[in-house]
Formats: C-alpha cells, sequence, structure tokens
C-alpha cells in the first residue's frame, strides 16, 4: 500500500476493524429485532419499529450526543461498565458501538423484508411435524433468508465504514485510536497540501461504497429468484 502514507493506511485499517465488529456485533440482535417485526403481533410494535428506524432520521451529531452522554465514563451506562473494565468513549470500540447503531436500521430491514417473503405455511408445516419454534427458524426460516442477512451485514458494513457525525461526536478524531476513514478526510481537508490524501481516501471510500452495492443488489437478485422459484 505505498499509494497511501502511513497516517492513510492507519485511518483504512482502522476503519475495516471498527466496521468487522460493528456488523458482526449488530447481527444477532439484527436478525432477532427483524424477525419479531416480521412476524410477531403485540402492543409496542410500532414503538419497537420506530426506535429502531429512529438513527436514520435523526441528525447523526445528535446520536452521537446521546451515546457520549449515555457511555461517558460518569454516564448512565459508562459507569457501571467501568467497573467490568468496559469502556466505549474516545476508544475505537465506541466508534464501532456509534457505527453499528447507525447500521442497525438498514441492516433490520434488509432482513425483515426476507422474513417477510418467506411463506410462513412453510414455518407452520415444520410446527405441526413437532418442531419447536428456534428449530423451525433454524431449519427453515434461516436458509431462506439468508441472502437477505448478508445484503443486511453488506449494508450495514458499508454505513459503518462511512459514519461520521455519531462517530467524531462520540470518540473524537483521534489518529490511531479513533480516526476511521470519513474522519481522516475531514481532517486532512483542515490543512494546507491535505487535498491529495484526502482525494486518495475518497477514492477508497468510494470503491468500497459501490462494491458494497453491487454485492447487495446480486444478493437481492438471488433471493428474488428463490422466492420465484417456490411460487412457482
Amino acid at each position: 500500500m505505498e499509494w497511501l502514507g502511513p497516517e492513510e493506511w492507519q485511518a483504512v485499517r482502522l476503519s475495516l476493524k471498527v466496521a468487522f465488529w460493528a456488523t458482526i456485533c449488530a447481527l444477532p440482535p439484527g436478525v432477532l429485532v427483524a424477525h419479531i417485526l416480521a412476524r410477531g403481533q403485540f402492543f409496542g410494535k410500532q414503538v419497537l419499529n420506530g426506535l429502531v428506524h429512529l438513527p436514520l432520521v435523526l441528525p447523526p451529531v445528535v446520536t452521537g450526543y446521546l451515546l457520549l452522554v449515555g457511555f461517558a465514563p460518569n454516564g448512565v451506562l459508562g459507569e457501571p461498565l467501568s467497573y467490568l473494565g468496559i469502556s466505549f468513549a474516545f476508544r475505537w470500540t465506541g466508534a464501532a458501538l456509534a457505527a453499528a447503531i447507525m447500521g442497525f436500521p438498514l441492516m433490520v430491514r434488509a432482513i425483515r423484508l426476507s422474513i417477510e417473503a418467506v411463506d410462513p405455511k412453510l414455518e407452520q408445516a415444520a410446527s405441526t411435524l413437532g418442531a419447536s419454534r428456534p428449530w423451525v427458524f433454524v431449519t427453515v426460516t434461516l436458509p431462506l433468508i439468508l441472502p437477505g442477512v448478508l445484503t443486511g451485514a453488506i449494508l450495514a458494513f458499508a454505513k459503518a465504514m462511512g459514519e461520521f457525525g455519531a462517530t467524531i461526536t462520540f470518540v473524537s478524531n483521534i489518529p490511531g485510536q479513533t480516526q476511521t476513514l470519513p474522519s481522516a478526510i475531514y481532517a486532512f481537508l483542515q490543512v494546507p497540501g491535505g487535498e491529495a490524501a484526502a482525494t486518495r481516501l475518497v477514492v477508497i471510500s468510494v470503491v468500497i461504497a459501490m462494491a458494497a452495492l453491487i454485492a447487495s443488489e446480486l444478493l437481492a437478485r438471488q433471493v428474488a429468484k428463490r422466492i420465484g422459484g417456490q411460487d412457482a
């Protein structure tokens, strides 16, 4: 990676690390929440749906501020977590948390649409044969929605790679610790002669984003073909 300087490469590597862990940690609750919203009928469902999608409509700075208030060392959640040796504020783990929250709505929406596309009769048939609900999900639902799960994970990963507002508000812009790709681009644009480095990072960001969109589109087509085959 001679094309990139040490600081630029450091930002790319940290962004990949943050996006990877943000996606991995958000995936299990994302699948669970998507299944609840797709199949569940309960009081407060619309409230849960609103909370899940709130990061999409809130200014990212507001999300970052709420995270800072909640997870600061003396925050509501930050103080008890500090006794367990867990810290998020001004660390790369905080950047991963912010990225996971910002990408969570996209992940849940993609997975939910896949679950809703599955014929409930298939799940009911497995249940009538004596399978428990978790086993029905693992053996019937999950294989059918796997492309949708992958699509949601890819979109969340891409969103995590590009997250800026919530991240810089929550964990600041510390080179080597919390400076991700967008933060590094912003920092380079603030200094004379930094345009070249910023341009190189922009190119990398565009390539990653386009690759993610193409991959999600291909997986969406695969889902459509699979559903079409079932209907036939």
